[in-house]
């Protein structure tokens, strides 16, 4: 009897299938200090425990993305082990912050199938839900994946796609309990532009570019426990190129959007998101914005920006997604939509 684990394969999945993901993970300031090591991330709140403070924050919360990428590291291992691809993301609700010192564990369920014509992979939809040690939810989204059949015999499941909202409907944000911008300061946040300042439809280009590098791809996927093998081995492609993890992408492209929206300071949720094109060592990875829509809420002095923020490799130019036939162009790396704390 083997003992080690091959991971699931498509049609090892079912649908309402819960799953309890193994290794909970304490995250603490380091974590912080290798996220800012690996991307150029300024946003004020994440990194001083007094501009926090002045936020109405009890300190400085770890990066909304370092939550995104510790929960989605614990699911690897069994919904995308064996992947050929992340797909997309819909559904994401930031709950509350994460503090150093708290841990998170996650849990998935299966909520969609749909085996592909070529009855040799199919897709797995999830919905995946991050606790900390208290038993409160930090985080959930809804992702899809890609998966590999192990047995090419093996008869397609029922076809269930879930129906899945567009858009977070701005009224069911959560806001972290206290937070106020009445006396944000925004020499310190490094912009003086405020929500009154953007307007629908207007384009941003956040000019900056890096090149993305093997060993902090690789730093990164390890340090969020990331197991899917397309990052690791180059054996399963092809071309023997190992595919760069999509949230290093995702990570990148919201650091360099600092330049230019650097007071939308904390993601509260995830609309959707596609990984539209590979991305692997040595592309330049460019960002651009989309203002696609504002909101008010209720807490003081804050008010919410939803963004389209878009990934390109050097090819890309700001403003340019998709053909005319509404397929994303081959530079496009990331179409990401998503919520924003911003000053009003």
């Amino acid at each position: 009897m083997t003992k080690t684990n091959p991971g699931r394969f498509f049609e090892d999945y079912r649908v309402g299938q819960v799953i309890d993901h193994a290794v909970p993970r304490t995250v603490s300031g380091g974590e912080r200090a290798l996220y800012h090591a690996l991307y150029p991330a300024r946003h004020a709140i994440y990194s001083s425990d007094e501009f926090a403070r002045a936020c109405g924050l009890a300190s400085s919360p770890v990066d909304d993305m370092i939550t995104f990428h510790t929960v989605f590291g614990k699911s690897v291992p069994d919904v995308s082990l064996n992947a050929v691809a992340n797909l997309g993301y819909a559904e994401g609700r930031f709950h509350q912050p994460v503090w150093p010192g708290d841990t998170l564990s996650a849990r998935s369920e299966v909520i969609g199938l749909k085996q592909n014509s070529n009855g040799k992979t199919g897709v797995v939809y999830v919905r995946t839900e991050g606790r900390n040690q208290h038993g409160s939810v930090v985080l959930d989204y809804v992702r899809w994946v890609m998966v590999r059949k192990n047995d090419l015999d093996a008869p397609a499941p029922e076809t269930v796609v879930p129906t899945l909202a567009r858009v977070v409907d701005p009224a069911t944000l959560i806001l972290p309990e206290g937070i106020d911008f009445t006396h944000y300061d925004p020499t310190l946040a490094g912009e003086r532009h405020r929500l009154g300042d953007y307007a629908v439809g207007e384009v941003i280009d956040h000019v900056d570019g890096v090149t993305i590098e093997e060993a902090e791809h690789m730093m990164a996927t390890r340090l969020w426990q990331n197991t899917s093998k397309t990052h690791f081995d180059v054996t399963p492609r092809a071309d023997r190129r190992r595919l760069i993890y999509g949230g290093h992408v995702m990570s990148m492209a919201r650091a360099l959007s600092f330049n230019g929206l650097a007071n939308a300071q904390m993601i509260v949720a995830i609309n959707g998101g596609s990984h539209a094109n590979p991305c692997f060592a040595g592309d330049t990875l460019r960002a651009w914005s989309e203002v696609l829509d504002v909101a008010e809420t209720a807490a003081p002095g804050v008010g919410a920006i939803r963004l389209r923020l878009v990934a390109v490799n050097e090819d890309g130019r700001a403003g340019e997604l998709k053909d005319a036939e509404g397929k994303y162009l081959p530079h496009v790396l990331l179409d990401l939509d998503y919520w924003a704390l911003m000053p009003v």
